[in-house]
């Protein structure tokens, strides 16, 4: 099972301490076992977590079994981080163990030195002051979070949740991410000029809205080529009427939620399939395999094929 160690040092910000527990203690694989086996570690048995202080299970030898180690914020992420955690963590990089960090976490991640030369994020409020104090690090401001490979950081709180259900994602699939996604009550259509690999899925609507028969109509024939006027005759209301009440209750347009739910099937199939592109395009809906890879590009954020080498490990299919 995979071992993910949250590192908790003094002053750190409960909130994102919860982040990463919450997410991957409730992951659940399709055969309902468990996903990921979670401890807290700390360099004392005892840490200030400000409001109150709390009892680490494990200490810093356990981050030697870890697969990942996730990194929360601290208050003042310029207090100086234990020479025994840096030690740590810096062996923990040498044996490959995957270093991620939330919020203001970036800060203890930095000061190991294993971000050097390397592309990170933070908290907007806290990156000027991160590339001040580290400058050998390119601090990107504008994105959710920033994947380089082994050592990953995120922006905000909110955006530690992207970052997690991200990791998921990529030891897991989709279906995986998207079931802890739900649990999590968490939006996955993200806004953002960032260019990582988001999980895309349509965000829930509750039970007996309004649009929810028609949502589903719209998934399950999403490979039609639906016309707005066809999917207002289906609701049994105007396309003027359509719209808005699209809008209240997903935030969308009809088509721009349509093309969402064919790239979202698309990803499924890159994902579990060796189907052609060219193929898959067709079968979600696109009439031009150039449309699809443009669209895909758009709202992924990278090309069908880089996502397939990402999420499915194997190699390119045939063209047919």
């Amino acid at each position: 099972m995979h071992t993910v160690a949250v590192l908790a040092l003094d002053g750190v910000i409960p909130f994102d301490l919860s982040t990463p527990l919450e997410v991957f203690a409730r992951t659940r694989l399709p055969d309902g076992r468990a996903a990921y086996r979670v401890r807290v570690c700390a360099p004392a048995e005892e840490v200030d977590a400000g409001l109150f202080t709390l009892r680490a299970p494990w200490g810093l030898d356990a981050l030697a079994d870890a697969d990942t180690i996730i990194l929360p914020g601290c208050a003042d992420p310029t207090v100086p981080v234990p020479p025994v955690a840096l030690d740590a963590l810096r062996a923990a990089a040498v044996r490959g163990t995957r270093i991620a960090s939330i919020c203001a976490g970036a800060f203890v991640l930095a000061a190991t030195g294993l971000l050097d030369g390397r592309r990170a994020t933070t908290h907007w409020l806290a990156a000027a002051a991160l590339a001040a104090l580290h400058p050998e690090i390119d601090v990107d401001p504008d994105v959710l979070y920033v994947d380089n490979g082994q050592f990953l950081t995120s922006a905000g709180a909110a955006a530690g949740l992207d970052l997690c259900l991200h990791m998921i994602r990529g030891d897991y699939g989709s279906a995986v991410a998207a079931d802890a996604a739900r649990l999590s009550v968490m939006p996955l259509e993200r806004e953002g000029g960032q260019a990582q690999f988001i999980v895309h899925e349509q965000p829930p609507s509750p039970d007996g809205a309004a649009l929810e028969p028609l949502l589903r109509w719209m998934e399950e024939n999403a490979a039609r080529e639906l016309t707005l006027a066809e999917i207002a005759a289906r609701a049994g209301m105007s396309t003027r009427t359509l719209n808005r009440r699209f809008r209240q209750q997903t935030g969308t347009t009809p088509l721009q939620w349509l093309h969402r739910a064919r790239i979202r099937q698309a990803q499924h199939l890159l994902e579990t399939t060796a189907h052609a592109v060219d193929r898959i395009a067709s079968q979600v809906g696109f009439g031009s395999p150039t449309a699809f890879r443009d669209r895909f590009k758009r709202q992924v954020g990278t090309s069908p094929h880089a996502y397939r080498r990402a999420f499915r490990g194997t190699p390119e299919p045939q063209r047919v």
